[in-house]
C-alpha cells in the first residue's frame, strides 16, 4: 500500500469518509491493518479527506 496514491485509497472509504471493515473491503485482517494505518496517513498528510462535509436539509 502506497498512501500517496489517493484515488486507490478512496477505494476502502465509505461516503462518510470512514475506513471500510473488513467484510466489505474484502481484505484479511493483516492488510487490513495496513491499510488502516495507510490511510491514516494519507488523511494526515492531506491526500484523502478526513470528514465528507454533510449538508443536511
Amino acid at each position: 500500500m502506497d498512501y500517496h496514491d489517493g484515488r486507490m485509497l478512496r477505494r476502502y472509504i465509505s461516503d462518510t469518509a470512514k475506513i471500510l471493515p473488513r467484510r466489505r473491503s474484502g481484505v484479511c485482517a493483516k492488510h487490513q491493518r495496513r491499510l488502516a494505518v495507510t490511510l491514516k496517513r494519507a488523511r494526515m498528510l492531506a491526500i484523502i479527506p478526513i470528514t465528507e462535509k454533510l449538508v443536511r436539509k
